[in-house]
């Protein structure tokens, strides 16, 4: 069974961003996820595609729960990567173009610099001089993160079971960014390591997974498309580095040609990530979580039943969790 797997998902037909993940990794295992908006037929050379009731056929509870029309069906692409026996998982979009070489050096263990703070970082500002913060970043503490640079320790070797790669042109910024600003970002290469104490949001663009991190892979699908992989990453790193474990940043391996968007319909979904995003992490980091890596998925319920009764999550995301969990028990 394939060991390297590729998860997509999208609504649309495929695109020159299909066509150069497929050629860049032709040794991995490339699922692509549809949804009920996704044209049909729908074929690549390189990928194995589910539509819709491909994913209902399968053996997962979670699939059976998973509502349609939301980008949260990556989940299943998560699963059946994960039963298929993938020991390393990719993850983008269909917006996003590989530069050569994509995945050509994967490792788990990477020379990288380490934070020398804990709280809140903006990550960016070690990849960039622009005035930028990545999206999911307090929009209370971007001043402050901008006028004093967090210092960075020499680099040294780190195990990173999440390691979040950045996209060029069209990097992950949120609507007030792209309504305040109108300009291509190339960010400068680095490698900035995260652990236990200081937080950023990391998203689903262009992401590297290794076994012990697969549990926090869940986006939920009962909140806004802008926040469910913002929200997973809050949720990922308290688990991450509860049981020991470093989360790093490092330089853009891909571009972003980014698909149609309202921009204020975007700033309409993230306004719950504005209003709670410092709220979320008070929460996250006041619980007390197993250091055991085996119990991460139960690490992941504590947190998603806390953020039910700060009536932040919707109740109804419990039942897809707990079928999440069941299916990777049996995976």
């Amino acid at each position: 069974m394939p060991n390297q797997s590729i998860v997509v998902t999208t609504i649309n037909a495929p695109n020159e961003a299909i066509r150069d993940i497929a050629r860049e990794a032709p040794d991995w295992d490339f699922i692509v996820i549809g949804d009920t908006k996704t044209p049909s037929p729908w074929e690549f050379s390189g990928t194995r595609y589910f539509d819709v009731p491909a994913q209902q056929a399968l053996d997962s509870q979670f699939a059976a729960l998973c509502p349609t029309r939301h980008y949260a069906r990556k989940n299943i692409g998560y699963l059946i990567a994960i039963r298929d026996g993938a020991q390393i998982l990719a993850e983008t979009d269909d917006d996003n173009l590989p530069y050569p070489g994509w995945l050509a050096n994967v490792s788990k263990t990477i020379a990288a610099r380490r934070v020398e703070k804990s709280g809140w970082e903006n990550v960016y500002t070690h990849f960039s001089r622009e005035r930028i913060w990545p999206r999911g970043f307090p929009l209370e503490l971007i001043n402050d993160s901008l006028r004093q640079i967090s210092l960075l320790e020499a680099p040294v070797e780190h195990e990173c079971a999440i390691q979040q790669y950045l996209a060029n042109d069209n990097p992950d910024v949120d609507a007030v960014f792209r309504l305040t600003t109108d300009r291509e970002i190339k960010f400068t290469p680095n490698r900035v390591v995260l652990d236990g104490g200081t937080y950023c949001a990391f998203n689903s663009q262009n992401t590297i997974w290794w076994p012990e991190a697969f549990p926090l892979l869940y986006l939920p699908s009962h909140v806004s498309f802008r926040m469910t992989d913002i929200w997973r990453s809050y949720v990922a790193q308290v688990c991450l580095y509860a049981m020991g474990g470093k989360l790093a940043f490092c330089e853009a391996t891909m571009y972003q040609i980014r698909n149609e968007h309202s921009l204020i319909r975007d700033f309409k979904d993230e306004v719950p990530g504005y209003l709670d995003n410092m709220r979320i992490m008070d929460i996250l980091t006041g619980l007390s979580l197993s250091s055991e890596p085996a119990k991460a998925g139960e690490n992941l319920r504590l947190c998603y039943e806390k953020l039910v009764e700060a009536d932040i999550v919707p109740a109804d995301e419990m039942p897809l969790i707990d079928a999440w969990l069941g299916d990777l028990a049996r995976a």
